[in-house]
């Protein structure tokens, strides 16, 4: 840790759906943040136009609100170092690109597309540096008299940093610790492109400067870039105040071999993204962890412990718990497999543990896509928490609770059919004499008593009138505690129930 007041940054780019990998980004930057009473910056990368898609960034700012890591500074509620999208800070990067020409850290490059297309087939493993820049048509190779014409002229160009040959370029990784790079094996980057847009490169080191980063979390398949933007910071006169760089470890498939992708979600059926995300250029719905019944509070706790512990046993934790918890020194180098049923499970975990009033609205939500109008809210929070243990995705919600409100549309007719007898239905016809009289009270300890004593009477056993008579209430083999479902149903709704399913078991 330096002196300096933490700053960090999650700088996405508006091109698509946040995969977890990208809010296991956000997350580890709000975490580090909040320990040091730092600050949080969103910084919206849209430097690339081509692959910019429309509603992008308004998806990332909905996935952050919806996963409660909220900024302090961003493109809606600004900031001291605004603004906060790349495409409205353009003017300012040609300066330090120019800067750099200046000064022999970069060069104008004349070559077309095509032209560089051609060098790439036919030269194998074709790079843009030491070995093939003086044979291209840059300002290191050309006459500085037809360099000027080409600029005169308005030639479409780019600006490429210079990388020096024969240098070792290293760093310490606050994850990773000593990482150095052989200057030879990196090819000189775009850092300005025809347009006048910067790349990442430029962009991110100049924003990074001038923003006043301390630290720059990102995930390690950005380990190749680092030596350009070191040379970019030392060249720009920066070193001093670089940020220390941490690089995550990726998010692996299930298997463990190579990083999670949103084909293995397709694949092998389950979400890679916070919230379903609606391609506008191609048409695509990518689901979500949200739409698939997630709660924030169990995400954020998945993503956590892929590839950090806290050192103990402890796997449940809160997002204070967390803020207080977190270290560098608790991340791990190596990949962490992802784990579908673990996610799963940690979501059944959060949802026991939550209140039912903090799942009310979900819950109600869930059923009114079914057609259920909840019309008494203390009857749904008793619901809730009647049932809520054996509910592990929000949807089922409505398996475990919409028989609360609606009788069963249909009955697992072969749990019972085969078995059936008259003495079953007399013993019923009696349980409903039984509620109809004056004695009978539905408390459900009660009603179990006098169940238990009628089934006695008629010479039955647990397992001849139990399951039927769940069945009547609820449709199938689910559901807590029978009588639990009897008392908070009521009299009048369980005996039109006995009524209902008498007719179907017996037809």
């Amino acid at each position: 840790m330096t002196d300096k007041k933490v700053r960090v940054r999650f700088a996405p780019s508006p091109t698509g759906g946040l995969h977890l990998g990208g809010v296991r980004t956000v997350l580890f930057n709000y975490l580090f943040a909040k320990k040091h009473h730092g600050d949080f910056i969103l910084r919206i990368e849209d430097t690339d136009q081509s692959r910019y898609v429309e509603g992008a960034e308004e998806y990332i700012l909905d996935c952050l609100k919806w996963c409660g890591l909220q900024p302090d500074e961003s493109p809606v509620v600004g900031g001291p170092y605004a603004p906060y999208r790349q495409s409205e800070r353009k003017a300012l990067y040609r300066e330090y690109a120019e800067r750099l020409v200046m000064q022999g850290h970069a060069y104008y490059a004349f070559d077309t597309a095509e032209e560089l297309d051609k060098n790439r087939k036919e030269i194998p493993n074709f790079q843009y540096g030491l070995a093939y820049r003086d044979s291209l048509r840059n300002s290191l190779s050309l006459p500085q008299h037809e360099v000027d014409a080409l600029l005169d002229a308005g030639t479409p160009h780019v600006i490429r940093i210079k990388i020096p040959e024969d240098e070792t370029i290293s760093f310490h990784d606050l994850i990773r610790g000593h990482v150095s790079f052989e200057t030879n094996q990196v090819d000189d980057k775009v850092l300005l492109k025809a347009d006048g847009m910067p790349t990442y490169h430029l962009a991110v080191v100049v924003d990074d400067y001038l923003m006043k980063i301390s630290h720059a979390f990102r995930g390690e398949e950005w380990l190749p870039s680092a030596p350009v933007h070191l040379l970019l910071w030392d060249y720009l006169g920066w070193k001093s105040d670089m940020p220390q760089w941490a690089h995550l470890p990726l998010i692996l498939k299930p298997d463990g071999h190579g990083k999670l992708s949103k084909r293995d979600g397709a694949r092998l059926g389950f979400p890679v993204y916070a919230m379903t995300w609606f391609d506008a250029k191609t048409g695509e719905l990518t689901p979500g962890f949200r739409e698939l019944g997630f709660l924030p509070e169990a995400f954020l706790n998945l993503l956590a412990t892929l590839g950090w512990n806290d050192g103990t046993d402890q796997e449940l934790f809160t997002l204070d718990e967390l803020i207080e918890k977190f270290s560098l020194e608790r991340v791990s180098k190596a990949g962490a497999k992802f784990d579908f049923e673990k996610a799963k499970w940690f979501n059944a975990e959060w949802i026991k543990k939550s209140d039912a009033s903090s799942l009310q609205s979900a819950v109600s939500a869930v059923l009114a896509d079914k057609g259920i109008v909840v019309t008494n809210e203390d009857y749904l929070l008793t619901v809730i928490n009647l049932i809520k243990d054996r509910c592990v995705l929000i949807p089922d919600f409505y398996q475990q609770a919409g028989y609360f409100f609606e009788q069963p549309k249909e009955y697992d007719l072969n749990a019972v059919k085969p078995k059936w007898t008259d003495t079953k239905t007399d013993f019923f016809n009696a349980l409903t004499a039984l509620l109809n009289s004056d004695q009978a009270a539905l408390e459900a300890h009660s009603f179990e008593e006098a169940f238990k004593a009628l089934m006695d009477e008629k010479a039955l056993k647990a397992g001849d009138v139990m399951l039927p008579f769940r069945i009547m209430l609820v449709g199938g083999k689910f559901g807590p505690h029978v009588f639990d479902i009897a008392s908070l149903l009521g009299r009048q709704e369980t005996i039109s129930r006995i009524a209902g399913a008498l007719e179907a078991f017996t037809a």
